[in-house]
């Protein structure tokens, strides 16, 4: 601990260095890749996968059950429905949740009694409900819209907040490279996007600009204070400020990754509460992606843009030619550089 504690400690005061900012291309082409594979991927296997709630349709839920084989209700609604392709799930440890397409009532009816008879319960112990796809439309409509709007507050809040488009704009794209690999992921591992999925990436959405925004307020500090004599160029400044936050955002990410893990194997493994599992899941890769572009996306990329501007680039020129002219004096510390 006491290692880790100098090593931030070094990240901090500059004497230790790692070069984020000046291997930005390796970044983006990584950062790139990971995105080609989020959009490619899921298409070559068939597209995403939507829940019932998106799509519309019947489900069953079969209570306080004594076994959990699934295939005994694959064969009670194909008993019934022979072309249906159920999506069966465990819920809990004594229940059973099946979903189909939509059913006609009397269909519904032969289902919930052929599935009782499967699992040997009283046709009271199965619950059937139905959701139209008009209000599975308008719950993709509202999810969209809510992201939408969420991502055009939160440009226009960073914008008025630092005083500059090109933060906001470096911001955004972090948070589009987020949502893109958390979805990609549910789309690659086939997993269903439901509507506790959706509230998981907009939650991410607000960790990850969070954090985009304590680096940020620290890339504004080191700016502030490199007056005219100074021999750190922006790039240098901005790198200082990642440096020094690294730590902080590694200890933030590891700290919220174990309780939203935890709640992920509870979920999944242990309730089998497919709510507690998609927000979580939602979460955890959101969380890794988030930690991932706010230091190596939306840094180097504000970096690049505000050293586009002739007036930083005048001052650039001003602080290398001042590191040139003292490059001979006596060096009174020791950077490590990696």
């Amino acid at each position: 601990m006491a290692s880790f504690s100098q090593f931030g400690n070094d990240l901090h005061t500059g004497k230790r260095s790692f070069n984020i900012i000046g291997r930005r291309k390796v970044w983006y082409s990584l950062a790139g890749i990971a995105i080609l594979i989020a959009l490619v991927v899921p298409q070559l296997r068939g597209g995403f996968v939507f829940g019932i709630e998106f799509t519309g349709g019947s489900e069953f839920v079969v209570s306080d059950v004594a076994t959990q084989d699934q295939s005994l209700a694959v064969k009670a609604v194909t008993s019934i429905e022979p072309s249906a392709v159920p999506k069966v799930s465990n819920v809990s440890t004594t229940g059973i949740r099946i979903q189909t397409d939509q059913l006609s009532s009397d269909a519904t009816r032969q289902m919930r009694t052929a599935l009782a008879d499967a699992y040997g319960v009283p046709a009271e112990q199965v619950t059937a409900s139905f959701i139209g796809p008009s209000w599975g439309a308008d719950i993709t409509g509202q999810a969209l819209r809510g992201l939408g709007i969420f991502l055009v507050l939160a440009a226009i809040g960073m914008a008025l907040y630092f005083r500059t488009w090109k933060m906001s704009l470096a911001a955004m794209v972090a948070l589009l490279h987020d949502l893109i690999i958390t979805a990609g992921f549910y789309g690659i591992t086939g997993f269903e996007i439901t509507p506790a999925a959706v509230i998981g990436f907009l939650t991410i959405l607000g960790y990850s600009l969070y954090d985009t925004v304590v680096v940020f307020d620290k890339i504004r500090e080191n700016t502030r204070e490199d007056g005219p004599e100074s021999r750190r160029t922006f790039a240098d400044s901005v790198n200082l400020a990642v440096n020094q936050t690294l730590v902080r955002s590694i200890n933030t990410s590891v700290v919220a990754i174990l309780p939203v893990g935890s709640i992920l194997f509870i979920g999944a493994f242990v309730l089998g509460a497919g709510t507690l599992r998609d927000i979580s899941l939602a979460l955890l890769i959101g969380i890794i992606a988030g930690a991932y572009s706010t230091i190596f996306i939306a840094s180097p990329l504000y970096a690049q843009l505000r050293t586009m501007e002739p007036g930083v680039r005048k001052r650039d020129k001003k602080a290398l030619a001042l590191r040139a002219k003292a490059s001979s004096a006596p060096k009174t510390d020791v950077r490590v550089t990696v």
